[in-house]
């Protein structure tokens, strides 16, 4: 009430915001150190001697990694909370990305990228949790838009920065200086972040009550329903449409600067710019995923219906660029289709982490953790098999991408089977 008996309407405090502000430059800042050594790799592979099996082994340890502890990451989000966790995952990262740079032979490069994976698990998963926490219920879909957005753009823009840094100070220190920004982030985010929004004292009260609901989900917690994950058929059909999805996307990320040196024969600072089309163009693709998904739902067509005709047209029409990008015979048509067909891909990302979101519930963390988990088993398959092809068929890329077109219509399939929507306690 105002000091006159009247009824005053406030308007809630935008605190809750910064969370997406930490979680967009924490996803830049994973491409940066994740997108840099596929641009690097043509000057790894000459100092360190290595083969193209080889170049793929030392790729595919990172996804593997990855997968194997990010559902132990995203458990943690939901037993401790997100604040501890993403402090270790981003400083331990940090410390493998630098390392990278002082590798001298095989063991030793796939050694520092399988740890540089086991660091960066967990890292989507509990910012997922945080999101679950901090934002309300309309606003979780559009913010994962956002941040997956600008964890492309932020890859898509690395091989250009790449390339001045190393120009300047080469590979190896280049890979110092990218593991110090995260440190900076951690410290920074450590010092404002707290897992239960209602602890931060800029909140005002009506933003308070906006998030009273998602804020009862920061409870730590230890009680996963382990035995229903493991037999919830949504689970499953999640985590095989991620690793259908991710198959096709880990080409973009590892062996794309390769096939324009080798396949279409572009020079090193073309390649950089070339580059950055995939990501680019993937980074469109959430908002645009968003964008339609509300313009379903204002046309009355339900949440799961909407979800699967975005992805249907994920998938199918990634599949579909990928094999027209190989029946061009300049590159820059060629990838102009394999940006459309990265752009396709993540028309798929908003509905599929939306999904994990409300099918996980208060245990979020955990089961994004498992469907990322999941897709990152395609990040070690697929470089290690597109490495394998390539030797033994003596360069074919056009086989990599009718394997990877193959994987992404599996998505389609799994969609189908999906209940995006119903949480697993219900």
């Amino acid at each position: 009430m105002s000091p006159a008996g009247v009824a005053t309407t406030e308007r809630p405090t935008r605190v809750r915001y910064w969370v997406i502000v930490f979680a967009v430059t924490l996803a830049i800042i994973t491409y940066i150190d994740r997108v840099s050594i596929s641009y690097a790799a043509l000057f790894i592979r000459h100092d360190l001697g290595l083969s193209q099996s080889q170049m793929g082994w030392a790729f595919g340890a990172f996804g593997l990694a990855y997968a194997l502890f990010e559902m132990p990451g995203g458990y943690l989000g939901d037993r401790i909370g997100p604040r501890k966790v993403l402090l270790r995952i981003v400083l331990w990262w940090s410390f493998f990305t630098a390392a990278t740079g002082r590798a001298w032979n095989l063991a030793s490069i796939t050694t520092t990228q399988f740890l540089f994976g086991a660091g960066e698990a967990g890292c989507f998963p509990n910012l997922t949790k945080a999101f679950t926490i901090w934002l309300p219920a309309r606003e979780k879909v559009r913010a994962q838009g956002i941040m997956w957005l600008s964890a492309r753009w932020g890859g898509a823009f690395t091989p250009p920065l790449v390339a001045l840094v190393m120009g300047f100070v080469g590979w190896r220190n280049a890979f110092a200086l990218f593991g110090l920004i995260g440190v900076v982030w951690a410290v920074l985010f450590y010092r404002w972040y707290r897992n239960d929004p209602r602890d931060n004292a800029r909140l005002n009260d009506a933003e308070r009550r906006l998030l009273s609901q998602s804020a009862t989900l920061a409870t730590g917690h230890g009680d996963v329903p382990w035995r229903k994950l493991v037999g919830s058929r949504q689970v499953w059909m999640l985590c095989w449409q991620y690793f259908s999805l991710c198959y096709g996307w880990y080409f973009y990320i590892t062996w794309l600067p390769t096939y324009l040196r080798e396949a279409r024969h572009v020079q090193m600072g073309a390649t950089a710019w070339l580059g950055i089309l995939p990501l680019f163009f993937g980074g469109l693709g959430n908002p645009a995923c968003v964008a339609a998904l509300g313009w379903l739902r204002r046309r009355n067509v339900s949440v799961t219906h909407a979800r699967r005709i975005m992805t249907t047209l994920g998938f199918a029409g990634a599949a579909s660029f990928l094999v027209f990008s190989t029946t061009r015979t300049a590159a820059l048509p060629a990838m102009l289709a394999i940006a459309m067909a990265s752009f396709c891909n993540d028309l798929v990302m908003p509905c599929a982490w939306g999904a994990a979101m409300d099918v996980g519930g208060k245990f979020a963390g955990t089961l994004s953790g498992a469907m990322n988990m999941w897709g990152n088993f395609a990040g070690f398959v697929a470089p290690v098999v597109i490495g394998h092809l390539l030797e033994w068929t003596h360069s074919n890329w056009n086989l990599t991408f009718y394997v990877s077109a193959g994987v992404y219509l599996t998505g389609i399939i799994f969609w189908m089977l999906l209940d995006p929507v119903t949480p697993i306690e219900r």
